[in-house]
């Protein structure tokens, strides 16, 4: 929580609002134009106050920061674990880890099963294309040796 409650621009716009509004009544017979700049100026400065003070309020409720409380987020719970139930928690997490290892291990034999079924596949092809180039020349032989 900042310097008295993070009411610090609401209290200064406030105290600068009181002395133009103090000031005014003593400086109006001064000069006349010093009435329209304390008609413009009181209005506005104690519109800042309020909008600060608004400003803040707003952002203490969207945060949960409540000035009665010692702790910056009262929505923060704390709990103390026993032993025996941190072993727990650490056996499950250990658990869940072997888990995952064993499934990452069977996705890695699935892509070396697959790497090496594209190796053979591109074997396949090529044999296939040279049984066929060799099919082409055999029908362009016999067209040669027709004539």
């Amino acid at each position: 929580m900042g310097y008295l409650y993070n009411h610090l621009a609401t209290i200064v716009c406030g105290a600068f609002a009181a002395v133009l509004t103090g000031l005014w009544p003593l400086l109006v017979d001064f000069a006349p134009v010093l009435n329209f700049v304390f008609i413009m100026a009181v209005p506005i400065t104690w519109f800042l106050v309020v909008v600060c003070w608004l400003a803040q309020k707003s952002t203490d409720y969207v945060h949960d920061f409540g000035h009665d409380t010692a702790t910056s987020h009262p929505k923060t719970i704390k709990r103390e674990l026993t032993l025996t139930q941190i072993q727990k928690i650490s056996k499950e997490l250990t658990q869940d880890l072997n888990d995952v290892r064993d499934h990452v291990k069977i996705k890695d034999e699935e892509i070396l099963r697959l790497r090496h079924e594209i190796a053979n596949l591109n074997t396949m092809v090529q044999i296939e294309t040279l049984k066929t180039e060799l099919a082409n020349l055999k029908s362009m032989a016999g067209n040669y040796y027709k004539k």
